[in-house]
């Protein structure tokens, strides 16, 4: 028995405005009706777990104790930051290294943070390895 993650909800001020910037980086739609709050999916109704943006009345006042890591598909880690601070993303940290190793925070428009890590393409194949089974 377990929980199916149905939606990352985010707390903001302006939700289709917000939406409208997380669906330009997922390739995900934006789903909305009279309802103040905004679904961003693959599909609407969507078996996943898609984003939901709710408005409230105050703004975000500190670091977020959890965040989104995302991995670019089509596309490359770099190309992805790109379209990322062409929509309105904020740059908080670079970490990427001359291997081409490691990732880059960002903050979304109204400030909630997010990861872009490399794209499974840029990271090759897998090395086998092993795990040891408890004792």
């Amino acid at each position: 028995m377990g929980m199916h993650i149905n939606h990352v909800t985010f707390d903001c001020g302006d939700a289709r405005a917000l939406a409208g910037f997380w669906s330009t980086l997922t390739g995900w739609h934006l789903w909305y009706d009279d309802d103040p709050e905004v679904v961003v999916a693959p599909t609407f109704p969507h078996d996943g777990t898609g984003l939901l943006f709710i408005p409230v009345p105050e703004s975000k006042t500190a670091k977020n104790r959890v965040h989104l890591d995302l991995q670019p598909e089509g596309m490359t880690r770099d190309e992805a930051v790109e379209l990322a601070l062409a929509n309105g993303a904020t740059l908080i940290g670079d970490f990427r290294k001359e291997d081409g190793s490691g990732w880059v925070t960002l903050a979304d428009p109204e400030g909630n943070e997010f990861c872009i890590e490399r794209s499974k393409a840029e990271q090759g194949s897998a090395k086998p390895r092993r795990f040891k089974l408890g004792e």
